[in-house]
């Protein structure tokens, strides 16, 4: 009798330590997958870290080896030589996310430059490389993507910024660029709306980046110099007072945070404005409604004050 009850005991044991291995093989066949576009540093690298972190597997696309090897070491994450501009490397990333077999839930195109200069003065060369990175990145990585985010009825995340709602003097160029993806975002939402698929752009403030020391890399390294720029004294004024070192901003945890809202909320928003400050949040929320002041002034069917309180609690209604 004892060994009758001594055999089912084992019986039962490796019943159990059956079903623990097939939950584990099961949770990972679950885990879901995200491409993260310029991966290397900042809010790429933040977004990469705090999804790894919490159990998400994460592609992260880099274009320097270092990077790679890097982003290779951290676990959850799959570096995947990355950049946004070339298609045969983007295609071969296709592949190797095919081979992989997780599938892919979600797609956040980070990769992003900034040049700033006066528009009448910027080299067509220059204009061509912001849009390139900015505008012409996201449209490729997300149309190259795009058949594997259907068939998870995934996330599509873009990293905008208020720059493209804000701009001003010498940055003209890059509000271009984020400005398009605003565009971009409503469309794809509307596009890809009846494959399930949620679209959505965060738009961060100032935030620790490596964003301006790229650009004054890349001047130097292009001999780029306002020497003799119409705009020299002011121009001189905007890098002492951003300088390539932006270390005195914010880590940007809270633009990660966003993403991971964006990614995986039951509820996702269309936009999410993430500023380290209350400042550059009344910045922007001002200039949209200055624009809407300004759109409403002088068309034929002008509403007055009363009329665009109504649509405004309209509007407010509808995002509750």
């Amino acid at each position: 009798m004892k060994s009758h009850s001594r055999n089912a005991y084992i019986a039962l044991f490796i019943c159990l330590i059956a079903v623990f291995v097939i939950n584990a093989q099961e949770s990972n066949t679950k885990q879901k997958a995200v491409l993260v576009t310029g991966a290397s540093s900042g809010i790429g690298l933040k977004i990469t870290e705090q999804l790894s972190d919490r159990g998400y597997f994460v592609y992260a696309g880099a274009r320097k080896q270092s990077d790679l090897e890097r982003l290779n070491a951290m676990e959850n994450v799959q570096s995947i030589k990355l950049d946004v501009t070339k298609w045969d490397e983007i295609n071969a990333a296709v592949e190797t996310v095919k081979k992989e077999g997780r599938g892919l839930y979600g797609l956040v195109n980070n990769a992003g430059v900034a040049i700033f200069i006066p528009l009448i003065e910027v080299e067509e060369e220059d204009l061509d490389f912001q849009l390139d990175v900015n505008i012409y990145g996201p449209y490729r990585i997300t149309k190259a993507f795009a058949p594997m985010i259907i068939e998870s009825k995934g996330r599509i995340t873009t990293i905008g910024s208020i720059s493209g709602i804000l701009s001003g003097q010498f940055f003209g160029p890059y509000s271009m660029s984020k400005h398009a993806m605003e565009a971009y975002t409503d469309a794809l939402a509307v596009e890809m709306k009846k494959f399930g698929v949620e679209v959505n752009i965060v738009e961060p403030g100032n935030y620790n980046s490596k964003i301006v020391e790229s650009l004054v890399k890349r001047m130097k390294s292009n001999d780029i110099s306002y020497e003799n720029s119409l705009y020299k004294e002011e121009f001189e004024g905007l890098i002492s007072g951003y300088g390539a070192d932006r270390s005195r901003f914010k880590d940007p945890s809270e633009v990660s945070d966003a993403v991971e809202k964006a990614l995986f909320s039951d509820n996702p928003k269309r936009r999410y404005m993430v500023v380290p400050s209350e400042a550059e949040g009344n910045w922007t929320i001002t200039q949209i409604m200055r624009e809407m002041v300004q759109l409403n002034e002088n068309q034929a069917y002008k509403y007055d004050r009363d009329a665009l309180i109504e649509i405004l609690d309209k509007v407010l209604a509808e995002t509750e």
